[in-house]
This record gives C-alpha cells, sequence and structure tokens, in this order.
C-alpha cells in the first residue's frame, strides 16, 4: 500500500484511493475504459513494457486502468502490497493455487470453507497433483501437524461459509510464520471494513468481490491481495515459480526483482496472462464505485444481522442459531478481537422440523429473495446442503458441521422490522 495512505482512515481510503482525475481532461469520475489494447509510444517502449522493465498497459488481458483504479482501492482497504482483480471468486483461488503449487505439492484446508472451494481443489487441482489436505480450522493444531515440507498453503476464512465459525488469525499467523507456508484467508464475510487479517500476520486475502465488495448483486469477481510479508526468496525450491529463474520472461526472479510485491507481480504479469480470468472494465469500474460506500454498508449489515439473529434466537420454531456477535456464538470472545467494528451480515439457523420445515419457510417468504448469492443490500437466504454445498458427499458436510437443515440467511440493508415480518410469516409457515 502507498505509504501516503496509511494516514488515512477506512472512509478517507475508500472514497480516494484508486483515482483521483483523468490527467488528460481533469475528470473526476473515473472512465471506463473500454479497449482490449493500448497504443505504445515506440518499438523501445514496447519491448521495454514486455520485458518488465517499465510499467504500463499492453492489453486488457494483463491490465487495464479501469481495473487498477479498483485494485488500488481494494488494496488500500486491505493493507496490502498489492492487488489482482479477477472475473470472480473461483478464478481468484484458480489463479493463486496455480501461482504458488506444482504436482506433489500439497494445501492444508479448512473444512468449514464454501464448498465450491473445496471442490475446486479437490475436484480440479487433485487431477494436476496438488493434494488438499483438510482439517478441523476451529482447531489450529490440526494445521500444524498437517503441514509438510511439500505445502505450499494454508488455507481457512475469516468467518466461516455457511457456519459462522471465526478464524484464529494471530494462531495460525504464527504457525505460517514457523513453518514458512503462507497464511491465505479468504475475507469475503468480513470485508475490509470489518476485518483486514493481514494487519493479524496473514500472507495473502481472496475475495469473492461478488458479495459485499459489491454490495449490489449487479456482477461477478474476485480479488488476490499479496499483503507482501512473505519472504519467497527464503524458499525457492518450495516456490520456483516466485523464487527462480522464469523461463516465461527470459529468466526474471520475480522474488529479487520484485521483493515485497512478488506474488503480485507473478500473478498480474504471467499467471493472468496466461490463465486469462481478467474482470472487464466496466465490472472494475462498478467495483470501484462500490467500494466507496462499504464501510457505511457494512456497519448497517452488521446492526441488521445482530438485531435479527437476536430474534431468531428467541424464536420458538428456531432450533439454533449461529452468529459470532451473539453472547451465544462460541467464539464471541474472538469476534471481539477480529471484529471490533462487527461481524458483519451472515447468520446461520434451523427450524425446528429439519429439512422439510426449512423447505415451508423458504416458500412462504416474499421480501426476502431465495437465492445462490450474499452480500447484497437486498436480504437474500439459502438452503445450503442442497444447493451450494450440494457438491460435497453427505460424509464431506458432516465432517465440515453443515447439518441438513442449516439455513444461510444473508441480511441486507432494509428496516428491520419489515425483516422480521418475512421472517415471521416463513416461521409460522414452516410450524405447521
Amino acid at each position: 500500500m502507498d505509504e501516503d495512505n496509511k494516514k488515512f482512515g477506512m472512509m478517507t481510503r475508500a472514497l480516494h484511493c484508486g483515482w483521483k482525475c483523468d490527467p488528460a481532461t481533469g475528470a473526476s469520475g473515473l472512465p471506463i475504459y473500454a479497449s482490449s489494447a493500448f497504443q505504445f509510444h515506440d518499438t523501445a517502449h514496447a519491448a521495454k513494457l514486455f520485458n518488465l522493465e517499465e510499467d504500463g498497459f499492453i492489453y486488457s488481458r494483463l491490465s487495464n486502468p479501469t481495473v487498477c483504479a479498483f485494485e488500488e482501492g481494494l488494496n488500500a482497504l486491505e493493507g496490502g502490497f498489492g492487488c489482482v482483480a479477477t472475473s470472480s471468486g473461483q478464478a481468484a483461488f484458480t489463479h493463486l493455487v496455480a501461482a504458488l503449487c506444482s504436482s506433489g505439492d500439497n494445501l492444508v484446508v479448512s473444512t468449514k470453507v464454501y464448498g465450491g472451494t473445496l471442490t475446486l481443489l479437490q475436484n480440479v487441482f487433485s487431477r494436476f497433483g496438488v493434494e488438499t489436505r483438510l482439517v478441523d480450522g476451529d482447531h489450529p493444531c490440526q494445521f500444524e501437524q498437517t503441514i509438510d515440507d511439500r505445502t505450499c498453503g494454508m488455507i481457512t476464512e475469516t468467518i466461516g461459509n455457511p457456519l459462522m465459525n471465526v478464524a484464529p488469525l494471530e494462531t495460525l499467523a504464527h504457525i505460517s510464520e514457523r513453518h514458512g507456508v503462507p497464511l491465505i484467508i479468504d475475507n469475503t464475510f468480513a470485508s475490509p471494513a470489518l476485518c483486514r487479517p493481514i494487519e493479524w500476520g496473514a500472507n495473502i486475502v481472496v475475495h469473492s468481490t461478488t458479495k459485499y465488495i459489491s454490495g449490489n448483486g449487479n456482477l461477478v469477481g474476485g480479488a488476490i491481495i499479496d499483503g507482501g510479508n512473505f519472504d519467497w526468496g527464503r524458499y525457492p525450491d518450495k516456490f520456483p515459480t516466485i523464487a527462480k529463474p522464469d523461463p516465461a520472461y527470459h529468466g526474471v526472479n520475480f522474488s529479487e526483482r520484485f521483493g515485497a510485491s512478488a506474488l503480485w507481480a507473478k500473478l498480474h504479469m504471467a499467471i493472468i496472462r496466461d490463465l486469462g480470468g481478467c474482470p472487464s472494465a466496466f465490472d472494475a469500474y462498478l467495483l470501484h464505485l462500490s467500494i466507496s460506500t462499504l464501510c457505511l454498508r457494512m456497519k448497517r449489515h452488521s446492526e441488521n444481522a445482530l438485531e435479527v439473529a437476536k430474534f431468531l434466537e428467541a424464536h420458538p420454531a428456531v432450533e439454533w442459531v449461529r452468529y459470532p456477535g451473539l453472547t451465544s456464538h462460541p467464539q464471541n470472545d474472538m469476534a471481539k478481537i477480529y471484529l471490533k467494528d462487527g461481524c458483519g451480515g451472515m447468520i446461520a439457523f434451523s427450524v425446528k422440523g429439519g429439512v422439510e420445515a426449512g423447505r415451508k419457510l423458504l416458500d412462504s417468504l416474499k421480501l426476502i429473495g431465495h437465492m445462490a448469492n450474499l452480500g447484497d443490500s437486498r436480504t437474500l437466504i439459502i438452503h445450503p446442503a442442497s444447493t451450494t454445498h450440494s457438491q460435497l458427499s453427505s460424509e464431506q458436510r458432516k465432517a465440515a458441521g453443515l447439518s441438513d437443515g442449516l439455513i444461510r440467511l444473508s441480511v441486507g440493508l432494509e428496516d428491520t422490522a419489515d425483516i422480521f415480518d418475512d421472517l415471521s410469516a416463513g416461521l409460522e409457515a414452516a410450524a405447521r
């Protein structure tokens, strides 16, 4: 992150970082640079760009001015050394694993992460020789016991999807440092408005920007933030793509050339170039607009969700509720440390009567949207076992603590009285 930005508060960063004005016209609004390629000054300029000797724009798959403005803004909020925007959250993990791992390597992953992440790692990357080793993310000792010389990353989520468990960030960061393994945190549920994992020792942060970063349910996107705090050059045999000469770039060693931002450089200049999971300029424009209100939105999401969680906890038709802001949550003390500004808008709960009662609840709602998304300004609800986590076997869901009756609620920005009314009608139907 630019040193000048560190003196600013979060709201100021959200409003000012990434874009000031158009140098040609002075226009304050970020333009949508709808261009696939960019004019070179001359042949010498083109050669310098392709040889990484000069910064600039070549082709929008590699970088685009509108995308860069969004990347700089989100990077400033997370406090990283560089951000790479991708076409989706899944693309973010795909590009990151491609940058870190080779055949024979492994990743140690919490069982309590998003089901799509587990499916990607276990069903796709396993075909390329990258092993996924699952552990209970609530017990850091399991990470430490599972790491070996071929471990290239530890993966968990700030707030787990969909069980709402809170990651022990500092403890995991100490394990990461002891073993020379980067700590990768999916910060989608919290967003940088509520938690900045890099400040707690994480090395890499991943987002599905589709969710709270956007907040409007109008695009799909992802991002990877390089914390700049992992010494890749210390482990050249474990991370040869970053800390050894790259034959695709005339033998450049990214760790030596780019130092603290080596991973960012590798992702931006090689991985995105080769895999192609770049976002559109229009989506980046919308995301840049959205981050200006992120802090305000997350405050409201958190306030609304806490009220809704208390409402559900007191309702006779509800079996249990999981929300980090409730004193009944098993990691509420940890939430007070890592989520001091709010616990976000996500709630997990179960209605009495099991799956059938849950189906009646969902089918009876009028205001709340039944959608496979979250982090929208509008309240959304879904049954994970039959949708977002349905690719997992029943044994895998059980190992992750995901019961078939669990319902995931993404609390929006509406008036809470209206959310209560809709849920009350649905819960009455479920009880019948």
